[in-house]
């Protein structure tokens, strides 16, 4: 990726979440948790799905797919994270920071159309239970996963185009743990108002475009589970939607809000970056494991396998 050809600034300097030494150590023992409970659950999670052949239906498939984007989520920002609240120097490169912010766009993107298309999933099985294999063929549901990271990366690859072409010539210090693309543009001594406007305008289409969806879906699915006579067939329609459905919620209600919210350094910039990015990875496959029957289920087949193998 070029850098504008004015720019002088070749590297910046991350603050990072705390500047106290006994807050970095505490910072660094809870999010290397974090961390490694995010890898050890999703990685469980996409063995059950891969080992259980009763969960090789669209919406594990899907699931697996979103515990991928999550793996990939966290390992762009929270090793570095790590890494910073151990050093001293935070500096990082130009062009280092600008992939960091390219792939953080390209994860996040991606995930936020795969719950869109998790919620037509979830309308396609509490809706039309008797078309629900018509609905959901495979040859869709891979078109429907390509589709979402082929928009994730067009959206990434604009912002981060226009990002190149910015000027850094004073300025240095991101009050911030990564490089997400907001967090650039107060260091710019060049225009930024087309990066601003594109920023918005992806963040509108991108963000809004994925959640009317979740939206519209969820009303037919209430509308749906409230005609349902029974009590029990009402619980049970609503339990294959609200994994999912908390999902949603710990994603866009902080990363929505990162994006539109104006870059200022405030503690909630942060707070809504720590959210979406490193939180939700880690949540994601607990919710879907303790809410799921089915994926209990298969833990405690495979739990009970590997011994046996062994």
């Amino acid at each position: 990726m070029a850098l504008g050809n004015h720019s002088t600034i070749t590297e910046f300097l991350l603050l990072g979440l705390s500047t106290n030494p006994q807050v970095k150590t505490l910072l660094f023992v809870l999010f290397l948790n974090i961390y490694l409970l995010t890898i050890l659950g999703n990685l469980m999670l996409l063995l059950v799905i891969r080992a259980d052949s009763h969960l090789h239906t669209p919406m594990y498939f899907f699931l697996s797919h979103l515990s991928f984007l999550d793996l990939c989520l966290s390992s762009v920002t929270v090793p570095r994270m790590l890494r910073d609240l151990l050093s001293e120097i935070k500096t990082i490169s130009v062009g280092s920071c600008l992939a960091q912010g390219f792939f953080v766009f390209i994860t996040a993107g991606t995930e936020g159309f795969l719950l869109s298309v998790m919620a037509y999933d979830r309308y396609a099985a509490v809706c039309h239970p008797l078309l629900y294999r018509q609905m959901m063929r495979k040859q869709l549901c891979v078109q429907l996963v390509l589709g979402s990271w082929g928009l994730g990366f067009l959206n990434a690859l604009i912002n981060i185009i226009l990002a190149t072409n910015l000027d850094f010539c004073e300025s240095h210090i991101i009050s911030h743990y990564s490089c997400e693309v907001p967090s650039l543009f107060p260091l710019s001594c060049s225009d930024i108002y087309t990066n601003l406007i594109a920023l918005f305008c992806s963040t509108l289409l991108h963000g809004f475009g994925t959640f009317l969806p979740i939206i519209s879906s969820y009303a037919c699915i209430v509308s749906t589970i409230l005609s349902i006579s029974s009590t029990s067939g009402r619980s049970k329609a609503f339990s294959t939607c609200s994994s999912h459905l908390t999902a949603v919620i710990f994603f866009y209600g902080s990363g929505l809000l990162r994006y539109l919210m104006p870059t200022s350094g405030s503690p909630l910039e942060l707070i809504f970056s720590v959210q979406y990015s490193v939180i939700t990875p880690m949540l994601n496959p607990l919710i879907y494991s303790l809410k799921n029957k089915e994926v209990k289920a298969a833990m405690r087949t495979l739990g009970t396998y590997l011994p046996h193998s062994r």
